[in-house]
């Protein structure tokens, strides 16, 4: 099956339904209907249709308003039902969402509650006797209300027997990420979560996954030529002298012209060009350590793994485990 086209394959397109309510707030609609609609990567991964879950107008705090013909019954086709927010933790929703919500769960719909979206769904009794997340703020209130719940306030997210609950606001992001990672990809994710600009993983206990942003070119034409010639040779070692003779400058006047393009020291830049490419051999290839060693231009694996861990928190091997590209869809 070709993962990166499910529309060449026989997989059938899984369906989401995002519920929406009167008083939402902008950003927390966004985030689906970034990660699950075909806008951002230009394809159908999903079908994302927006469900009304109470009667009347659906106007944001700010007046925006949302035209939405489905109604609860549409949740009965949904395959992901997301809850994107919630207006009020002292607020009980309506009978009729919360009866949907245990019924989609009792047929194997995947719930999710993204930030205080996580009330509505212990509201339905469908976070009784699981782990759960929610924003930190609410952390006390959430425990006084659904002591039943185990709530991780560390967490950015959290899965339990086919329910999925996030902490507040940009962790809605890491969420929705996950979730398509578990049905696509990490390739496809990776570059999803690229279009739009955040960390393709992120969890609470480890470091923020973004890439190191490096300058491809200067105002300098020397330096920058140079700086081509060493990406397209990296695994050679290299001297500030041998690197100053050939662009004809004293090593003084060399360190000195470099630093003012790149903003970096020389030997800081090319541990970061080093490092660039062994992040993207641990997603793209399966070569051994030794020879990203190698390729890269570092003096031997521990010292791989020593500048790895030092810049993203995580060793060469964990960095694999979490970015290599796998050709299976779930």
């Amino acid at each position: 099956m070709n993962a990166d086209n499910p529309q060449t394959s026989n997989k059938i397109v899984p369906k989401v339904a995002v519920i929406v309510f009167n008083n939402f707030s902008p950003f927390h609609i966004s985030v689906p209907s970034l990660v699950f609609g075909q806008a951002t990567l230009n394809h159908t991964y999903f079908e994302l249709e927006f469900i009304a879950g109470e009667s009347g107008p659906i106007l944001s705090d700010m007046g925006m308003e949302i035209h939405s013909n489905a109604d609860l019954n549409q949740l009965e086709k949904a395959d992901i039902i997301i809850v994107p927010y919630w207006r009020s933790p002292d607020e009980k929703p309506n009978d009729p969402l919360l009866a949907a919500l245990q019924k989609a769960h009792q047929r194997g719909a995947t719930l999710v509650g993204l930030c205080l979206g996580a009330y509505v769904l212990a509201y339905a009794g469908l976070l009784t006797g699981k782990r759960a997340a929610t924003h930190w703020e609410l952390e006390q209130d959430f425990i006084n209300r659904f002591p039943a719940t185990a709530l991780d306030p560390n967490a950015l997210y959290v899965e339990d027997n086919g329910v999925i609950t996030s902490a507040g606001t940009a962790a809605s992001l890491d969420c929705c990420l996950y979730i398509f990672r578990n049905y696509y990809s990490s390739t496809i994710a990776n570059r999803l979560a690229r279009r739009m600009v955040v960390p393709p993983y992120r969890d609470g206990g480890q470091a923020q996954f973004i890439e190191q942003p490096i300058p491809l070119t200067t105002s300098d034409a020397r330096i920058n030529h140079l700086m081509e010639q060493i990406r397209q040779d990296i695994s050679q070692k290299y001297s500030l002298d041998e690197l100053a003779e050939s662009v004809m400058m004293t090593r003084r006047t060399f360190t000195r012209k470099f630093h003012k393009a790149t903003g970096m020291a020389f030997g800081e830049w090319l541990i970061t060009e080093r490092l660039n490419l062994a992040q993207d051999l641990l997603e793209s290839t399966d070569l051994s350590i030794e020879q990203v060693v190698a390729k890269t231009g570092f003096s031997s694996v521990l010292m791989l793994r020593e500048k790895f861990k030092a810049r993203f928190a995580v060793t060469p091997n964990q960095w694999r485990k979490t970015f290599h590209s796998n050709s299976s869809a779930l």
